[in-house]
C-alpha cells in the first residue's frame, strides 16, 4: 500500500454570484488505493478540523452509474481515465507530487451553485420536453412479444446507459448537449414503443436544448472522448437525421435552430 503527497488547486465559489477562484491545499498521505472523491473527503475532514469550509462537490451511488460526480480534473471530464467517472477514478492514476487541478463543468447552462457543484436541471428539462410515451402497456409482455432485432436492441442499450453527468457539455468547445440528448432521444427511437411519438419528440428536445442556452455540435468528437460510457457521436447523426424528417413531416413546427 502506497501513499503519496499532492497538490490540488480547487476551485472555490461561495455561490452563484460570487466571483470564484482557485486556491491550493496540500492533501498528505493519499492511499493509491482510494477513489478520486475518498481523496477529496480526507481534505474536506482535514478542513473541518481547522474550522474551515469544506470542498462542496457532487456525489451519491460512487459507483459509477448515478452521473453526480462531475468535476474536471487537469483539464479533462472525469479525469485522465477513459470510460472512466470521478468516483470510479482511483489516485493510483497519479503520482507522488503531482498537482492536480479541479474545477466544476464550464457551461452557462450550468451555472456554479457552490464551488464543484453546478445546476444541471437544464437536462432535467430537456427530457421532459419529449413528453411521455402513449403506447398502452398493460401488463407486462413476454419478452419475446415485441421482436426487435438485436442491432437495434444493443444499440438502445448503447443509448440509454448515458446517466446524464455532463461531461459532455464540460469537454465541447461549444458547451453542447448534443450528445446526451441524442441518447435520450436515440434509445426511444430505436424501439417500437418509441415510434408514435418520435418526430414530435425530437423537435420538442431539441428546441428545449437550444432554450436552455447549450451551443450547437460542430465535430469536435470530445464529448464522445470523455463519456464516462462511451457513447458514440453517431446518436448525434441519428438526432440530426430524424430532425430533419420531423421538419419535412410538420414544416410548421420548425425549430429555431432549424430556422438558421
Amino acid at each position: 500500500m502506497a501513499t503519496m503527497n499532492l497538490v490540488l488547486h480547487v476551485w472555490r465559489q461561495a455561490g452563484p454570484r460570487d466571483r470564484g477562484g482557485f486556491k491550493r491545499y496540500d492533501a498528505k498521505g493519499i492511499n493509491n488505493h482510494m477513489s478520486f472523491l475518498e481523496m477529496l473527503d480526507v481534505v474536506n475532514e482535514g478542513l473541518i478540523e481547522k474550522g474551515e469550509d469544506p470542498i462542496a462537490f457532487d456525489h451519491d451511488c460512487r459507483e459509477g452509474i448515478c452521473g453526480m460526480c462531475g468535476v474536471v480534473i487537469n483539464g479533462v471530464a472525469h479525469g485522465p481515465q477513459a470510460e472512466t467517472t470521478a468516483c470510479q477514478l482511483h489516485m493510483r492514476n497519479f503520482k507522488d507530487g503531482d498537482e492536480i487541478s479541479i474545477e466544476p463543468w464550464r457551461s452557462k447552462a450550468f451555472p456554479v451553485l457552490k464551488d464543484l457543484i453546478v445546476d444541471r436541471s437544464a437536462f432535467d428539462r430537456i427530457v421532459a420536453a419529449g413528453g411521455y410515451i402513449s403506447v398502452a402497456t398493460g401488463s407486462a409482455q413476454d419478452a419475446n412479444g415485441v421482436p426487435i432485432a438485436k442491432k437495434e436492441s444493443d444499440l438502445a442499450m448503447d443509448a440509454a446507459a448515458c446517466i446524464g453527468c455532463g461531461a459532455c457539455v464540460a469537454a465541447c468547445p461549444n458547451a453542447s448537449a448534443s450528445l446526451f440528448t441524442a441518447a435520450k432521444l436515440g434509445h426511444l427511437a430505436l424501439l417500437p414503443q418509441g415510434q408514435p411519438e418520435r418526430y414530435d419528440r425530437v423537435r420538442k428536445m431539441v428546441a428545449q436544448m437550444d432554450a436552455e442556452g447549450f451551443g450547437h455540435c460542430t465535430n469536435h468528437f470530445e464529448c464522445e472522448a470523455v463519456c464516462p460510457k462511451g457513447i458514440s457521436v453517431s446518436f448525434i447523426a441519428r438526432m440530426n437525421r430524424d430532425l430533419m424528417k420531423a421538419m419535412i413531416k410538420s414544416p410548421d413546427s420548425i425549430t429555431p435552430r432549424t430556422k438558421q
